[in-house]
């Protein structure tokens, strides 16, 4: 069946008596949870119709819990699955460093071209001369007589782009994408990256933003199971204005208890957990009449079968399993239902309410069961008004086994409250606030009543609007405004969502870093602002302002504007900002620059009751500023996707709301404590390694290719070539290329430990300080001046004419090229060296053994008569160089003079101008120091030399370390830490 041609797929079956049956359904819907169809037994009769919804289509991956087996058909299938249709390209994440590397390959360029256009100018500026346009040895042909002088310069002007091509490191990308592959397993290997609990370790589905760590400028992150574990508790509640706390297992009320008798109170009283009256009190508006003691116990009734009705939670199918009466086990104590729930809050109330003895025994179709007091009570369940993040909110229509159909409503107080006509509704407002002062999640249940009447007028409506194929969205959203109105209040539910691990020390750990945390979250305004306070975000000293409850643009402005006045006029370090989502509106609408004057001012911001758009527009307006700084956004759940992906930098939490963060993240994490070590270690390591691997590829290829031009003006630009074309070939490949990888790979100019306790180094490395035009400029400096010393040292070995040869030959022109290219391999690479801090085998390895390759590669490649070269100019020529001892004292000449000013710089700058980063070298290599010590001692003195080094803080480290050592190497060791210890 074409797409093109078909929008209904119509599939028939037949039932057991032959009677023809059969489904609707429309095909090619982008939206991913979407499903308009509709399924009847007999396509003439529309009253045997009903509609199909996402609700009945099970996903790729899906797990059976409520029963053992279903029949089913497949309905979308290869290209028209709603993943293919939704599949689009992710917008490319590039790193500021491939933005810098793409700036220096363009300046690189232009010098590139600048040597080419002035040595064809050169070229033709010598040649004007006639004795050097056709010396006697070189007599020109007719035909370059005649040739076109316009054609000659282009000819010539490429000729010298080909031999100046190598200054442009073409493998440096290749160098790049290597090194980004590879070093993304160190992240997957880290230990204290892994999560025990939950057997995750850490993931990296990009390796193109590795270094992106390292410049973190904005952290976003959500709340709900990001900062705080999403293992909800109950803990309070507020059911006709009366407020209870869940204690032990027992509601108990706050304040005094009236005077009633057990028996007045009986269905209360009953509950298995409230053996005591004392644990219900009412207020005094109830007085103690049996009138509104039963109002009291007919309130608390429907508020606890409104919590276990109204929900969308499911149960184990293992415990349902040979149940005679019915598919549920209606005879399992409370403690021994296992729930399972999309959302933690349903999970929790259902939980609480079974403890307190409403217990969800299980539900079908067509019906709930709820056991109330050991009592089975079976509830038909006509309608299921699904949760949506416009309405935030949910509700059921029951008929109880009396025959009375309620509508009970469940969502947040916002969206709740406005429509109740009845309860308590103030009282209920001020227990909804105080528990969100408390850092509690809040929903409000609520009821209505429905009439005969009523619910025909619903019904005839629901399915009205669940069985067109056309915009059933927008008439399903006015039926649910229609049918959910005119509520009853019942109270309010209040769960605990306790913090993670360490995300105070983590959030104030960013902060010390340079790092602006944002706190972006849909819970309300009190319940955001109280865990923001015990997290670590805001902090009691800071001045919290607030942009809240703006209902237009001109009262949102001026708001604004007296937030600006008060920065200006405070004399406070640290000002925090509060906003919600409909106040965001307003400001992102017309007063963009305004409110990011106020943000930028502001150390934590906090934005509460957000969409998940509303997310991805705070994270753009951050990233499009003028500062252009570095965005990173954590999230937990399917609504933070849209922020992962729009920030420079994705970080999903593998938490209990699925896997849709996780996979759609550039990194993935087990707990929000992980990212400290993922940017100041990880980050800090990788932009440091791949910031000295693009410098040294410019600097190398400097050295390269800078000699090449100087020879042309000692040769008139002929474009003879300098180096071999096997050199040139393999310099960049194999001569050089291993050091800087390992580098790139093994690289910790620091202490890992050092790294992480001392937040305030990530700043050392931010705004891309590492690849700044000074930076830049430095290396290439170095470049071209180790490049003159290296062509010019060897011209002045050699210009005399004076023969280095015991036979007394002369040096040619291929040995003065083999001997400019010996002493640049060799200073490139102990250049190389001397940036490594952290040394392994491996860094010997490839180092030292660079360098004997390039000797041994030499002698192997110039000591045999290749049959299958053309040309044998390098036959003999570095087995003749080496044999003499003049050139053996001119290389090690140049490579001491070359780096002997490079290494006097480092040492001064450490001395007169250290960093911060470079005070920390000196700290971790005292510490390196004492761990050597102890090490070179036997084990029995080490144990001793633990126990000393503790008192080291208090008094200064005596003599008698000294005689500990046994060897000479130990005695030098305990003099240096003697003299640490006492700086």
């Amino acid at each position: 069946m074409s797409p093109a041609r078909s929008r209904f797929v119509q599939i028939h079956g037949t039932d057991d008596n032959n009677s023809k049956n059969g489904r609707n359904c429309k095909l090619f819907l982008l939206v991913l949870y979407l499903l308009n169809g509709e399924k009847f037994k007999h396509q003439e009769d529309p009253c045997s119709k009903k509609p199909l919804g996402p609700e009945s289509l099970l996903l790729r991956g899906a797990r059976l819990k409520n029963t053992k087996e279903i029949f089913g058909v497949a309905v979308y299938t290869g290209m028209e699955t709603k993943m293919a249709l939704n599949y689009k390209s992710k917008s490319q994440k590039r790193s500021a460093v491939e933005k810098s590397m793409n700036t220096f390959l363009i300046i690189y360029l232009i010098i590139l071209i600048a040597e080419a256009i002035i040595s064809t100018i050169l070229k033709y500026t010598w040649q004007a001369e006639e004795k050097w346009d056709e010396p006697w040895y070189n007599q020109k042909t007719e035909h370059q007589r005649n040739s076109s002088k316009i054609l000659r310069f282009i000819s010539d002007f490429l000729a010298f782009l080909v031999l100046y091509n190598f200054i442009i490191p073409i493998s440096l990308y290749v160098t790049v994408e290597m090194q980004k592959f590879l070093g993304s397993f160190f992240i997957g290997w880290d230990l204290d990256l892994y999560h025990e609990e939950s057997d995750q370790k850490a993931q990296v589905n990009t390796s193109d933003l590795n270094e992106e760590l390292g410049q973190v400028e904005y952290v976003f992150t959500d709340k709900t199971g990001t900062l705080t574990e999403n293992e909800m508790q109950f803990r309070e509640c507020s059911i006709n204005g009366i407020k209870y706390q869940e204690i032990n297992g027992r509601l108990v009320s706050e304040g005094p208890s009236p005077d009633s008798s057990e028996g007045n109170l009986s269905y209360l009283s009953s509950l298995p957990h409230l053996n005591n009256l004392s644990h219900f009190t009412t207020s005094s508006s109830f007085g103690s009449s049996p009138e509104n003691e039963t109002e009291l116990i007919k309130k608390h009734d429907l508020f606890f079968k409104a919590v276990s009705l109204c929900h969308t939670v499911q149960i184990s199918s293992v415990q349902t399993d040979g149940i005679g009466d019915g598919p549920w086990q209606s005879n399992l104590a409370p403690s021994q239902l296992e729930y399972y729930a999309s959302s933690p809050d349903e999970k929790a109330l259902v939980e609480a309410a079974a403890r307190i003895g409403v217990v969800f025994i299980g539900s079908s179709e067509e019906t709930v069961e709820v056991k109330t007091l050991g009592k089975l009570e079976r509830y038909k369940l006509l309608h299921v008004l699904e949760f949506d993040s416009d309405r935030r909110r949910m509700s059921v229509i029951v008929q109880a086994p009396s025959g009375e159909k309620f509508l009970f409503a469940k969502g947040a107080e916002s969206s709740i409250l406005p429509k109740c006509i009845g309860g308590e509704i103030e009282k209920t407002r001020i227990h909804v606030d105080e528990f969100a002062l408390k850092g509690l999640r809040t929903l409000c249940m609520a009821y209505r009543q429905l009439t005969s009447k009523e619910y025909e007028e619903i019904d005839r409506r629901l399915f009205e609007a669940r069985t067109a194929l056309q915009q059933r969205e927008e008439k399903l959203a006015h039926v649910f405004q229609f049918i959910e109105k005119d509520l009853i209040l019942l109270g309010a539910t209040a769960v605990e969502d306790r913090l993670q691990d360490k995300v105070r020390e983590t959030i104030e750990a960013l902060r010390m870093a340079g790092i602006k945390v944002w706190v972006l979250t849909g819970d309300k305004h009190e319940t955001a602002v109280s865990v923001s306070l015990s997290c670590g975000h805001f902090h009691r000293t800071m001045n919290i302002l607030e942009l809240t409850n703006q209902k237009s643009d001109s009262d949102c402005a001026e708001q604004l504007r007296q937030l600006a006045r008060r920065i200006k006029e405070d004399h406070v370090i640290q000002h925090g900002l509060v906003v919600d989502g409909t106040s965001l509106s307003l400001a992102l609408r017309e007063h963009e620059k305004l409110f990011m004057d106020v943000c930028r001012n502001c150390s934590a911001v906090l934005c509460c009751r957000m969409a998940p758009l509303q997310k991805a527009k705070v994270i753009r307006l951050i990233k499009v500023s003028p500062e252009k700084p570095i965005t990173l956004a954590v999230g937990d759940g399917a609504n933070d996707v849209s922020m992962i992906q729009e920030a420079h930098v994705g970080i999903g939490i593998m938490g209990k709301e699925g896997r849709q963060a996780a996979r759609n993240s550039d990194y993935a994490i087990a707990r929000f404590k992980f990212l400290s070590k993922l940017l100041f270690v990880h980050g800090h390591f990788y932009y440091i390694r791949i910031a000295t691997l693009v410098q040294y590829f410019f600097y190398k290829n400097v050295c390269f290719i800078t000699p090449q031009f100087l020879y042309q003006f000692y040769c008139l630009f002929s474009q003879q070539t300098l180096y071999d074309s096997v050199y040139l070939t393999l310099y960049n490949i194999c001569f050089t290329s291993l050091p800087i990888l390992t580098y790139s790979l093994l690289e910790q100019h620091i202490d890992p430990h050092v790294l992480q306790n001392k937040p305030t180094l990530y700043r050392d490395i931010s705004k891309n300080r590492q690849l700044s035009i000074k930076t830049f400029l430095y290396w290439t400096i170095l470049g071209f001046s180790h490049a003159f010393i290296f062509f010019f040292g060897s011209y002045f070995l050699m210009e005399k004419d004076i023969s280095l040869l015991g036979n007394g030959q002369m040096f040619g022109n291929w040995t003065f090229g083999t001997l400019v290219f010996t002493v640049m391999v060799i200073t490139v690479t102990v250049k190389m060296a001397l940036e490594t801090h952290f040394w392994t085998w491996v860094n010997h390895l490839v180092t030292w053994g660079s360098i004997i390759f390039y000797f041994v590669f030499s002698l192997f490649y110039g000591g045999i008569l290749w049959p299958f070269l053309s040309s044998q100019n390098m036959y003999f020529v570095f087995i003749q160089l080496l044999s003499s001892g003049s050139a053996w004292f001119a290389i090690i000449l140049m490579v001491v003079t070359c780096l002997f000013l490079d290494i006097v710089k480092k040492v001064f700058d450490r001395l007169l101008h250290p960093t911060n980063t470079e005070k920390a070298q000196m700290y971790s290599n005292t510490v390196a120091l004492s761990d050597e010590f102890i090490a070179l001692q036997p084990l029995s003195r080490a144990r001793n030399q633990l126990s000393k080094i503790s008192l080291l803080k208090q008094i200064q480290v005596s003599s008698a370390w000294t005689p500990c050592a046994v060897s000479q190497k130990e005695k030098q060791c305990a003099h240096l830490l003697e003299e640490c210890w006492n700086e």
